[in-house]
C-alpha cells in the first residue's frame, strides 16, 4: 500500500511538472519586430553650388542722336548659395544669392568694341516640392559689369533686376541638380557719354549640394 502511495505521489509530481514545463515554454515572450521608418526628404536647410550656362543678351548705345546696338551673347560660368524654408503643405521658400562671369563681347561699331563681364544676384524664392522635385520661381537685383573699349574707353556697373524659374531636383538627400531660366534688365547706365542699355536671357544648369 505504501509502494502504491509513493508510485502514484511520483506520477502526479511529474505530469505537474510537465504542464508546468510547458506552461513556462508558452509564457516566453516573443522578440519585438523591429519597424524600419521611411525618411522623409525635405528641402529645408542650407546649401551651395555651382552651374554654367548661355546668355543671350542685348546691348544699346546711344549719345547726341547717334545710336549703336547689337546682340551679346555667350557662355557663363558661376556659383551660387541659398536656403530653403520647406512648409507641411509642400510650400517651400527661399533666399539665394549668385556670382558669375559672362564671356559677352562684340562690336558696336564705329571702333567700338564692349563687353559684359561679372555679375550678381540676390533673388527670393517660392516653389513647390513634390517630394524630391521642387518647382520654383525667383526674383529679385542683379546688376552686371559693361566695359566700353575703342576711340573712348569707359566701364560701368548696371543694376536692374532679374525674374526667372526652374526645377530642382534631388539625386540623393544631399545633391541636386537644376535647370532653370533667368531675364535680366540692367537698366540703364552711362559709358563715356553714352547712353546705354543691356538686358540678357539665360539659361544655367547647375548642381548643388544641401546641407
Amino acid at each position: 500500500m505504501k509502494s502504491l502511495f509513493v508510485f502514484a505521489a511520483t506520477a502526479a509530481m511529474t505530469v505537474a511538472s510537465g504542464a508546468f514545463a510547458a506552461d513556462a515554454v508558452e509564457e516566453i515572450p516573443t522578440a519585438p519586430v523591429a519597424v524600419e521608418t521611411a525618411s522623409v526628404f525635405t528641402w529645408s536647410g542650407p546649401y551651395v553650388g555651382v552651374h554654367g550656362g548661355y546668355s543671350w543678351g542685348e546691348g544699346e548705345a546711344s549719345a547726341g542722336g547717334f545710336s549703336l546696338s547689337d546682340d551679346f551673347d555667350g557662355g557663363r560660368f558661376g556659383g551660387f548659395v541659398g536656403y530653403n524654408w520647406q512648409f507641411a503643405n509642400g510650400f517651400v521658400a527661399g533666399v539665394e544669392g549668385d556670382v558669375n562671369y559672362d564671356w559677352n563681347e562684340n562690336s558696336l561699331g564705329g571702333g567700338f568694341e564692349a563687353e559684359t563681364g561679372f555679375s550678381g544676384s540676390v533673388r527670393g524664392r517660392v516653389g513647390f516640392a513634390f517630394d524630391r522635385a521642387l518647382i520654383y520661381a525667383a526674383g529679385g537685383w542683379t546688376a552686371t559689369n559693361v566695359s566700353l573699349d575703342g576711340p573712348v574707353s569707359d566701364d560701368d556697373t548696371l543694376h536692374g533686376w532679374t525674374i526667372g524659374g526652374g526645377l530642382d531636383y534631388a539625386f540623393t538627400d544631399n545633391v541636386f541638380g537644376r535647370v532653370e531660366y533667368r531675364y535680366n534688365d540692367y537698366s540703364d547706365g552711362n559709358l563715356a557719354g553714352f547712353d546705354t542699355d543691356f538686358d540678357q536671357h539665360i539659361v544655367n544648369v547647375g548642381m548643388a549640394v544641401k546641407f
